[in-house]
């Protein structure tokens, strides 16, 4: 009986957990598609802190495991009963996992599902030059973007677009506060609540970011290292405050965003980059009749609304820099020093 030989690859993995310098190069198996999977080459695949919190120690998170969940890249073989893709195809994937049978998957809601994961967290993710994903979760990419722009869409713009729609219920014309303007969910929710015919307010840490931020259309840009942001918002809403704040940040930042809320504001957060606690006067809320929502990520079907909106250069992915694959320390230490604008990028071909 011949056997032949298991092809390998290059990937970057965590072994162990800790800080940047914890992720390691590795040559691992190829991995080969099961039943309604696919595998693809990866092109690109962006950062977010969801990896640096894979990194140093999300709870469930088995290792060792290769992160990264923004993929873009062609679809090189398919596994058994696939249809929807063919080989050659040019995707990005849409980085959320679910059971696909629950009732909350039913319903499109897969965000929900009781076994709701991310690609890079719960299983091998884009930090290499295959990955395996469902089919159904790759979707065409538009054709205006590059592959380094199209790892920079998924994750950040369906967690904003759900965050401001189905979180918080953003109306045309309302005001909303977007905290760290200069990250890449924040770059993005700054075109999306634009895009939505709202008044942007955004925060960022200098100068040279409060241009980058006007120029996404942020209508007013408060440095957030110069000033207070609460007084500031009252200032720009004439002591109104902001009817809706984009939040990811926590407790450095969190209840000074209450209190740029207006009567009857609602405040959405997706992220604790600062810590997990924070200490809340409930007073505030009821007296004010404000809303506190939660979010994770979105949908496929959300995703895919929002993706026509690249070729029409009505939304546009921000890259700040391109890293090859072999420099994701390098990558890792650009994201934690916050001095990037947009997103930063793994290329597995360089």
């Amino acid at each position: 009986m011949v056997q032949t030989k298991t092809m390998q690859m290059k990937a970057m993995m965590v072994q162990e957990h800790g800080g940047p310098a914890v992720i390691k190069e590795a040559s691992v198996n190829v991995p080969e598609p099961g039943f309604g999977k696919v595998r693809i080459k990866v092109k690109a695949c962006a950062l977010n802190h969801l990896d640096s919190w894979v990194r140093s120690g999300i709870p469930g998170i088995k290792l060792p495991i290769i992160p990264g969940c923004d993929v873009a890249g062609e679809v090189e073989h398919l596994g058994p009963e696939v249809t929807n893709v063919k080989v050659g195809d040019k995707v990005v994937v849409s980085p959320g996992l679910s059971c696909g049978t629950c009732y909350h998957c039913l319903a499109g809601d897969e965000n929900l599902c009781r076994f709701y994961h991310i690609l890079g967290a719960g299983c091998d993710g884009g930090y290499a030059e295959y990955v395996v994903v469902p089919a159904v979760n790759c979707l065409p990419m538009p054709t205006t973007l590059t592959f380094h722009q199209a790892a920079a869409v998924p994750l950040v713009f369906v967690t904003a677009w759900h965050m401001l729609f189905a979180r918080a219920d953003l109306k045309k014309h309302e005001t909303v506060l977007v905290v760290g303007g200069g990250s890449g969910v924040g770059s993005a929710a700054i075109q999306i609540a634009k895009l939505n015919r709202s008044h942007v307010i955004t925060t960022v840490g200098t100068k040279e970011k409060a241009a980058k931020a006007h120029a996404l259309g942020a209508d007013e840009v408060i440095i957030h290292s110069e000033t207070k942001i609460s007084d500031a918002v009252k200032k720009m809403t004439n002591k109104r405050g902001v009817d809706v704040v984009f939040e990811h940040v926590g407790p450095a930042v969190f209840n000074d965003c209450l209190e740029s809320l207006a009567h009857g504001g609602r405040l959405v957060t997706c992220g604790a980059t600062t810590g997990p606690t924070v200490e809340v006067d409930i007073t505030r809320l009821f007296m004010k009749h404000q809303a506190i929502y939660g979010s994770i990520m979105g949908t496929k079907k959300e995703l895919i609304e929002l993706l026509p909106f690249f070729d029409q250069d009505l939304l546009r992915p921000v890259v700040d820099t391109v890293l090859p694959l072999s420099q994701a320390v390098a990558a890792h230490e650009l994201m934690e020093s916050r001095k990037h604008f947009g997103k930063i990028v793994l290329d597995p071909t360089l």
